[in-house]
């Protein structure tokens, strides 16, 4: 029998929460993973990133959620910073899964799979349909970034875990600090909606969860504060952070990239990034 199966996954990277959305607004970006998968009779991963290359890999453990690998090979390789903010398990998710879908035709809902192993929905959903999304645990909305909105990311060059990230944050929160978020989350959305730069500028401002994480990255944390002094509408952590996306819009975007490289020296990676429309993607090679 001639095996000739093989799929090459595109997936984005995606930011989460976007300021005041916590846990339930993501916008996908420019950075992609891409996984080719290969029947071979044997099973075995090939990548050059710093991740397992039995089982354990996660794109493996995506897939297997929907059919064993024994018989495939996995190549992955990845423009997405691992343990940065930037969604990069939730592409792996996102990218196993698609690969079994498509290869063994299941109609699987990918999404509520996809959900279970990263245990939220806003990375996946964004990685998954592009564009920015709205979640709320069972359901998405997606649409489309207005024309010339664009980001800038800071990178630092140390990596943090959503474990610890979330372990700073207070499990209650006050009326006052809710009640911020609630409007500033509606004035972001109604900024998107109308192309209204200040609107956006205005509601990407949060209570919930950057001011107590502040604390495990601070020269990221000081870039929020700084955003609009830099050229740029406003910023926000990436996701349980490090990142920083800074909110430009295309004209300025170069002026906040020289800003950020003077401002930021050797302590993070400055990258032109914009917002992405496309969904993950699969083609059958």
């Amino acid at each position: 029998m001639t095996l000739r199966r093989r799929r090459l996954v595109r997936v984005p990277a995606s930011s989460a929460n976007l300021g005041p959305g916590f846990d339930v607004l993501a916008a996908a970006l420019s950075l992609h993973m891409e996984l080719e998968v290969r029947e071979t009779g044997r099973f075995a991963v090939d990548t050059s990133l710093e991740v397992p290359r039995n089982r354990d890999n996660l794109v493996v453990r995506a897939f297997e959620c929907l059919h064993p690998a024994d018989a495939f090979e996995f190549r992955i390789s990845s423009e997405i910073p691992l343990s940065v903010g930037l969604g990069s398990s939730a592409a792996a998710i996102v990218a196993g899964l698609l690969a079994a879908d498509h290869l063994f035709e299941l109609d699987a809902d990918v999404l509520a799979h996809a959900v279970e192993l990263e245990g939220h929905p806003d990375n996946v959903a964004a990685a998954l349909n592009g564009g920015f999304v709205v979640c709320d645990g069972t359901r998405v909305d997606r649409f489309e970034p207005p024309l010339g909105l664009e980001a800038v990311l800071v990178i630092p060059h140390e990596s943090l875990d959503t474990e610890t990230a979330r372990s700073v944050l207070p499990s209650e929160v006050s009326r006052a600090d809710a009640v911020f978020n609630v409007a500033h989350a509606s004035m972001l959305m109604l900024g998107l909606a109308r192309g209204d730069w200040e609107l956006i500028g205005e509601g990407l401002k949060d209570r919930l969860h950057q001011p107590f994480r502040a604390e495990l990255y601070p020269r990221s944390a000081a870039l929020l504060e700084r955003a609009p002094s830099l050229g740029a509408l406003g910023a926000t952590i990436s996701g349980a952070g490090p990142s920083v996306v800074m909110w430009c819009l295309f004209e300025q975007t170069g002026q906040v990239v020289e800003a950020l490289e003077r401002e930021v020296g050797d302590w993070a990676t400055v990258r032109r990034t914009p917002f992405e429309s496309q969904a993950a993607d699969v083609r059958e090679l």
